[in-house]
């Protein structure tokens, strides 16, 4: 299997080199050359196994030539034998129609664990292939900076610097992150919003000075690596619910469009996935490009659902060029002139080709509310509250009722407490394996938001390359 850049210059690369590599360097982001298509028969298949077992299944055509499905079977044993629900990713019934996929019984609460743990993996057995030494630099807004961490954390051939806007994630976020002490992991506090800390993490990979230094890679969605591992529990719900011969809907909260992208790469895959709804809270910019084809930034607002807090969604990228017709050299002018003006029209191209699959809702603090709060009385189940804005949206999307949809339910409910407790007047407890999070020591630099101070302190404690 081979990868191409969105941004069409980059060179082709393998599954392994694209892992560690991150970020093209060309600026674009890495997706197969060609998607691999399941029969229906091979869909039918996976009916009644593991989640090991679907996983190998559905990832092996991607790693195809970096790893043998026996190794990829042993990464992903591991991998998701730290879960604490035997399913991995169960699904939940909530009415005759709508379901909830669990994505929260990994290590750190969060939906991030399920791709983050394998990541970990990879990472490790690559870089032993090599001898070699790797920095990860992240950005978060709020999960993928403490699943990143666990995975990695004490792991002899990598140092993780995260960065997470301050007092812009709740305080278990916060302290699943800055209380793990490991020699390797370095916490960054940075003044003003993710799509800050995100810019600053793209500014370090686009920096050819920077780079030429340290071995550079990223855990966000950005890496292809990642996205590939959030691709198998769309497989596993939908057989479930009886796909190939049933379509299924899914409703995704988010932010930076790489959870609901992975249900793209199914639906390419073959699976029949009869609706994408992409769930956004008021920072709606996905769900203005989606139903408008206007894609400009705007003011990030703070609100109860700090992960979807983004104004500049990363993985979009990767949809605009697939469905655009693949035109690298294209998109990477358009692109930048996003980065330049902060705005976008979607060409006709681009916005035909996501129609068919997505639909889009935003949803304010009342919508999410109503909607924990009908889970709660309806069924007994307490959501947080990005799952609730996929809920939410689910309700909206006017699903014909043959049609099962799912909603993905991304974090424990217990890492929004107070949201929670407003909504339901139930205080959700932190599952007994992370009980004791706030009698933990924790430690964390702050910084001001620019280029000098993180680069700095990053240089001064980073690995050089050898």
């Amino acid at each position: 299997m081979q990868y191409q850049s969105t941004r069409g210059t980059a060179p082709a690369l393998g599954f392994e080199d694209v892992t560690l590599a991150g970020l093209a360097s060309d600026g674009g982001l890495y997706l197969p050359t060609s998607w691999p298509a399941f029969t229906v028969d091979q869909i039918s298949a996976l009916a009644g196994l593991s989640y090991v077992e679907t996983a190998v299944r559905v990832m092996a055509p991607f790693v195809a030539g970096s790893l043998s499905e026996y190794e990829l079977r042993e990464l992903c044993t591991a991998a998701y034998g730290r879960f604490s629900h035997q399913a991995v990713t169960p699904l939940v019934q909530l009415d005759h129609q709508h379901w909830l996929l669990e994505l929260f019984h990994g290590p750190t609460l969060a939906f991030k664990d399920v791709a983050l743990q394998l990541l970990g993996q990879l990472f490790e057995r690559f870089l032993s292939r090599r001898d070699d030494h790797l920095t990860i630099v992240g950005a978060t807004s709020g999960d993928t900076g403490s699943a990143a961490i666990d995975a990695v954390a004490g792991r002899e051939k990598i140092d993780i610097f995260m960065l997470h806007p301050e007092g812009r994630v709740s305080d278990v976020q916060r302290r699943q992150m800055t209380t793990v002490l490991a020699p390797n992991v370095y916490n960054i506090a940075i003044e003003g919003s993710f799509d800050d800390a995100q810019a600053l993490v793209k500014a370090m990979f686009n920096d050819a000075a920077f780079k030429s230094r340290f071995n550079l890679s990223a855990v966000n969605s950005i890496n292809w690596a990642r996205l590939m591992a959030q691709v198998v529990y769309y497989f596993y719900a939908a057989v479930r619910l009886g796909a190939p011969e049933r379509e299924v809907a899914f409703s995704v909260p988010t932010g930076n469009f790489g959870d609901v992208f992975a249900g793209y790469v199914a639906a390419k895959m073959g699976l029949p996935v009869a609706k994408l709804i992409v769930a956004t809270n008021v920072n709606d910019i996905l769900h203005r490009a989606l139903s408008e084809g206007d894609y400009s930034q705007g003011q990030v607002v703070p609100t109860a659902t700090p992960s979807m807090d983004i104004q500049v969604s990363s993985n979009f990228e990767r949809l605009l060029f697939d469905a655009g017709g693949r035109d690298g050299l294209a998109l990477a002018d358009q692109m930048r002139g996003f980065e330049t003006s902060k705005a976008m029209r979607l060409t006709n191209a681009q916005r035909d080709g996501a129609a068919h699959l997505f639909s889009s809702a935003r949803v304010d603090a009342d919508g999410m509310t109503t909607a924990m709060r009908w889970a709660y009385d309806g069924a007994g189940q307490i959501l947080d509250p990005h799952s609730a804005i996929g809920l939410a949206a689910a309700r909206e999307a006017g699903i014909d009722a043959s049609i099962p949809v799912v909603t993905l339910a991304t974090a424990h409910p217990a890492k929004f407490r107070d949201a929670v407790e407003r909504a339901t007047g139930t205080r959700p407890p932190l599952p007994a394996r992370v009980g004791d999070l706030f009698s933990r020591e924790e430690s964390y630099a702050k910084l001001p938001g620019t280029f000098e101070a993180v680069t700095a302190y990053v240089a001064e404690r980073a690995t050089p390359r050898g």
